[in-house]
């Protein structure tokens, strides 16, 4: 299938150099890999820029209220098991209003394909801070800098329970397809963390990883059974340090010109202990760790992780692609395995006949 077939006849109204477009892009591709034709699909979205995405595809949809896409979409899947199910939704739409709905259909494990839109900022209502927006941030609701911490999404998805979470940038798009794609695959609540740029009220907000002279240095894209090396000259990587306590953490070693790779103290570490990435580990410990790291959650962090010429050759990178991906019975499985079983025990199958069994009157 080409992805010309996913895309609808109306104009697109996202700002010019919005990361939106990208996604969109991105979506048509996977679908058109995925290979569902579009009339078995509904793509359901609340409010916000992100959530216009049904207006500019094929496939059904459904532009529902803000930060109820959620609600409606499980609703849908429930009812129609049939169908592939997307929901549209942004930073605000999704962890705010619709905070609520969201970690439930992370808990249910509804089969959805999420595509949660983060630009840390609120576009549509023109420039308010938001969930995801660094403790700090100057906009227009906080002049003087927001004194909240931000919601971390990959955090929110664990603490639910969450079956799969992956993470993708804007500008890369290989890797926005491919986790789509792996999305699809996955039986249960699939959510995907899109970095995305508001190039009107939050320009650049992920400019550090989104650069091309710095994107190698700074992110990780983590493939399954490969393991976590990364950097411009394939250089960098990951280990577990025993030495901080009582647990290991993550930590990064560098290969140096004799080709042995050492920890930020100078200890020398083995080939073997580059660790090996498995999405499919049911214990989300090592999934947590990796979408946690590089996660500036203040204005601060933020500008020091911009400032390239005192960056850190130790510090973490982001981790991009798929990190989480396990399986569990999905929720409309459920529901619909457990109506199935009492409709074939139960001595009324329909509602008529039920109230043929109450008591009753003639008067």
């Amino acid at each position: 299938m080409e992805a010309s077939q996913f895309k609808s006849d109306q104009y697109v109204r996202f700002c010019p150099g919005c990361g939106d477009h990208a996604i969109a892009a991105a979506l048509q591709k996977a679908m058109a890999e995925i290979g569902i034709e579009p009339h078995k699909i509904a793509v359901i979205s609340g409010i916000g820029c992100s959530s216009r995405m049904p207006h500019y595809l094929a496939p059904y949809g459904f532009n529902t209220i803000h930060g109820r896409g959620a609600a409606i979409a499980t609703g849908v899947k429930t009812s129609h098991p049939e169908l592939t199910v997307w929901q549209m939704t942004g930073d605000g739409d999704c962890l705010a209003i619709g905070g609520n709905h969201f970690i439930h259909s992370m808990r249910r494990n509804v089969d959805l394909n999420i595509c949660l839109f983060n630009n840390r900022i609120y576009g549509l209502t023109k420039g308010q801070y938001s969930p995801t927006s660094p403790k700090g941030f100057v906009s227009k609701s906080s002049p003087f800098g927001t004194v909240e911490r931000p919601f971390i999404p990959a955090e929110l998805c664990f603490g639910a329970r969450g079956t799969f979470f992956a993470r993708t940038l804007d500008v890369d798009m290989p890797t926005t397809v491919a986790c789509m794609v792996a999305a699809q695959q996955h039986k249960g609540a699939s959510l995907i963390e899109c970095l995305v740029n508001c190039v009107i009220f939050n320009n650049g907000t992920h400019n550090w990883i989104a650069d091309r002279t710095m994107r190698e240095d700074h992110s990780i894209v983590l493939r399954q059974g490969e393991p976590m090396i990364y950097g411009k000259n394939r250089d960098r990587a990951l280990v577990l340090d025993y030495t901080k306590g009582l647990l290991p953490v993550l930590a990064v070693v560098i290969k140096g010109e004799d080709g042995s790779w050492r920890d930020k103290a100078g200890n020398i570490r083995l080939e073997e202990d580059i660790l090996v990435h498995d999405a499919t580990i049911a214990d989300p410990t090592m999934h947590r760790m990796l979408a946690l790291m590089g996660q500036h959650d203040t204005i601060e962090g933020k500008a020091a992780a911009e400032n390239a010429e005192a960056q850190d050759p130790f510090a973490f990178p982001i981790a991009l692609g798929v990190i989480r991906s396990v399986e569990e019975e999905t929720y409309d499985e459920a529901v619909n395995r457990q109506i199935n079983e009492i409709h074939a025990t139960a001595k009324t199958a329909t509602f008529d006949a039920l109230t043929r069994t109450l008591e009753s009157w003639e008067l």
